[in-house]
């Protein structure tokens, strides 16, 4: 087991929550990234999570080259596409998209991926995948060509995520997507922890401190904060103040 993953385990085992922004290179100008870094080292973040589903290479690395540089908190690439991989992150995580039926998602991509994964050398964070319906199509239903779990169904989010821990995926994580209309539920989340002894990993639609400790206090042991920290980078101080209440 890599550092990254062995401290999640960690983290997981001694119940201390942790925090992760989502950064898309695609949308930042060099400025844009500066404030959102120097507000994530303020606030004491514990993962930069990197990607999106439209980026290209050479913005991928150009961002994580300004991020090794400037910062020590660990780097996690979150691919929206098999060619976003780059061995100057720390991790990567290895989705599988259990939620859809979409073959290509569930394996395909990722045999193509696993040889240029393996060149590379960064840790695998090995990760059951799931979209959970946010009240309006993303960007994720839209690039997989599936359809989401829905909202008020929190027994098929949770035997979905037993099904991808007994095939062997390490991490669950529940994404409501982008932009997110409705965060994934407290009951989903708490469905899918009650049953589940994988780290549990959720997004979208957390745009305030008492939405990320409710998404903690129900099972999440990592909210990842995208969209609410783009539009305002200063939010993220105030969800890690929250966390550490």
């Amino acid at each position: 087991m890599g550092n990254i993953l062995s401290n999640i385990f960690q983290a997981k085992k001694d119940n201390k929550k942790s925090l992760a922004v989502l950064i898309d290179p695609d949308s930042l100008s060099k400025k844009d990234l500066d404030l959102q870094m120097t507000e994530a080292i303020n606030a004491k973040v514990d993962y930069f999570f990197i990607g999106g589903s439209m980026i290209t290479d050479d913005c991928l690395d150009e961002a994580l080259s300004f991020l090794k540089e400037n910062t020590s908190i660990p780097i996690v690439i979150f691919p929206g596409s098999v060619y976003q991989i780059n061995q100057k992150a720390d991790a990567i995580l290895f989705l599988s998209l259990i939620s859809g039926r979409n073959a290509d998602l569930l394996i395909g991509k990722q045999v193509l991926a696993a040889p240029m994964i393996k060149k590379s050398g960064i840790e695998v964070l090995s990760t059951g995948y799931m979209l959970i319906d946010s009240g309006k199509p993303t960007t994720a239903s839209y690039v997989s060509g599936t359809l989401p779990i829905p909202n008020d169904k929190p027994s098929i989010a949770a035997c979905t995520a037993m099904a991808g821990e007994m095939l062997g995926l390490q991490l669950i994580f529940l994404d409501g997507g982008s932009g997110a209309e409705k965060p994934v539920t407290s009951e989903m989340i708490k469905a899918t922890a009650d049953v589940t002894d994988s780290p549990i990993i959720v997004g979208g639609g957390i745009s305030t401190p008492e939405k990320a400790i409710e998404n903690w206090n129900a099972g999440a042991d990592i909210v990842v904060v995208g969209t609410a920290f783009e539009n305002d980078p200063g939010i993220i101080t105030e969800i890690s103040n929250a966390k550490n209440r």
